[in-house]
């Protein structure tokens, strides 16, 4: 696996990662997009304090994946109930 070592910057601070050559892109794309919700916070809430906004960032973010996870939670579930319906009447044809 070839590793990269690569610099993000966030919040005006560089941050040097050592990164798998396939994830490099996935990181970079995340950290355009918490600069971005730093700007966002900064413009529209007046936060002035790069601390806060990376904490709001933070919030938002695992916000976000907890969401994420609960509606992939629901969508599993729904599917195994499908699953189980069709192979019920999958059974009761070949009876």
């Amino acid at each position: 696996m070839e590793v990269r070592r690569i610099t993000i910057n966030i919040a005006g601070r560089n941050y040097p990662l050592n990164v798998p050559a396939a994830e490099e892109e996935t990181l970079r794309k995340v950290g355009k997009q918490i600069e971005a919700m730093i700007k966002d916070f900064e413009q529209n809430f007046d936060v002035r304090d790069k601390q806060d906004a990376l904490a709001m960032c933070a919030l938002k973010l695992g916000t976000n994946a907890e969401v994420s996870q609960i509606s992939n939670e629901k969508n599993m579930i729904a599917a195994n109930d499908r699953l189980t319906k069709i192979n019920q009447l999958l059974e009761a044809v070949e009876k």
